[in-house]
């Protein structure tokens, strides 16, 4: 048995793609003649054109987060226009970009296909599609609001992507910077200065105590050079190692949110993170216990999940979410108050979204503000150390030149 896609137009007129499990494309247009349907043309749902055949250099692009909302926004779209399930799968899988996100949604498909829910049939591949897609979907189906479920889990995704870009692009231009001052930095002790140091020595004049301690430093870090590099790798790789652990992880994490300016920026991210993940699931009918549960799993930080999970006991046992928030003390203030209110309006999405705008902007802010801090702090850096290099150079020259 295979399956087969069909153009055909039914007795209105309208032309529709339908699919069809049968023996052969022409036992599967015999089908639909019976049905009364028109049959303009009947193909292999797996033919070819759909995936590259064996090994291709496009099978190394993996499936991204991209994918996976590109392909929600489309099903959305689709389903709010009357497409089937099963076609929109199809539609999706053939117009995905990479051939490993094909393969992905051709598994959901065909899991859909054989009585699978839609839910069931994304938590079966794995980690392709997070929790809250997966929570979303299921109670879109049960709703019969499955392409409002859909739309909401893509800008979902489209917001956290948004948000990370945000705190990627504003930390290139320091990063590189840094990169930059050390790279010059080390170019003047490792290559310039031993090379000036032996000219200087030639002429035999007592050289300035500037001059002969940076000659110094200059010597030692060429010495030791191979031993602080093998030094910072194996502390990077201890760093590593104890972050694989899960007691290692918060201590890490936790030490993060103690960081004067880093840890404001984590704490606006997770309190973002959590309420904009808030709105959407309660928007969308999912149960305050479950949300909790699937926002837990958003958060990257331990400390944050552990402090969520805590919260969702508290409200498990029966006491108010704005409560156990209250008592999360790594959440800004603000999440315990607006909950509090949309708890006792009965408006709980719609708080939770006004928290996530406002901490999103204060993060926005944050982010500016550090690279506007670090700019001068990095150039003043790397001009204090040429500015000492060229000083401690010339007082050798002039040195040598009042002692000719």
């Amino acid at each position: 048995m295979g399956m087969f896609s069909a153009t055909v137009k039914d007795a209105g007129g309208v032309r529709r793609t339908v699919l069809r499990e049968a023996e052969s494309a022409s036992e599967a247009a015999s089908q639909l003649r019976a049905e009364g349907l028109l049959v303009l043309s009947v193909e292999s749902a797996k033919g070819p054109g759909t995936l590259p055949p064996g090994w291709h250099p496009a099978w190394l692009l993996p499936m991204t987060g991209l994918d996976v909302e590109l392909g929600l926004r489309q099903m959305a779209s689709m389903l709010r226009s009357g497409v089937s399930l099963l076609e929109g799968l199809q539609t999706v899988e053939r117009q995905a970009r990479a051939p490993r996100a094909m393969r992905i949604w051709r598994r959901v498909r065909d899991r859909v296909f054989a009585g699978e829910p839609f839910g069931d049939a994304l938590a079966a591949q794995g980690r392709r599609f997070s929790g809250i897609v997966e929570r979303l979907a299921r109670v879109g189906e049960q709703s019969g609001e499955l392409d409002l479920a859909l739309a909401r889990a893509a800008d979902h995704l489209e917001g956290r992507r948004s948000l990370r870009a945000l705190v990627v692009n504003a930390l290139v231009y320091p990063v590189l910077a840094v990169v930059m001052a050390v790279g010059v930095s080390a170019f003047l002790v490792v290559g310039v200065i031993p090379k000036v140091a032996a000219f200087l020595q030639q002429g035999g004049a007592q050289l300035p105590p500037i001059t002969q301690n940076l000659l110094d430093v200059s010597d030692w870090i060429v010495r030791h050079g191979v031993g602080l590099a093998v030094g910072l790798v194996a502390a990077v790789a201890a760093g590593a190692l104890l972050r694989a652990t899960a007691a290692g992880r918060e201590l890490q994490d936790a030490f993060l949110l103690k960081i004067p300016v880093c840890g404001k920026i984590l704490r606006l991210s997770a309190t973002a993170v959590f309420a904009r993940a808030m709105e959407t699931m309660v928007a969308s009918g999912v149960g305050l216990l479950d949300a909790l549960d699937v926002a837990s799993k958003l958060l990257s930080n331990r400390r944050y999940r552990r402090r969520v999970a805590a919260v969702h006991g508290e409200v498990l046992r029966g006491t108010a979410l704005s409560t156990a928030l209250a008592g999360a003390p790594e959440f800004l203030p603000m999440l315990a108050r607006m909950a509090a209110v949309g708890e006792t309006t009965g408006s709980l999405a719609e708080t939770f979204g006004e928290t996530a705008r406002f901490h999103e902007m204060m993060l926005a802010l944050a982010i500016k503000r550090f690279g506007m801090l670090i700019e001068p702090v990095l150039i003043l850096v790397t001009g204090v150390i040429v500015g000492f290099v060229y000083i401690a150079f010339f007082s050798a020259i002039f040195s040598m030149a009042a002692a000719g």
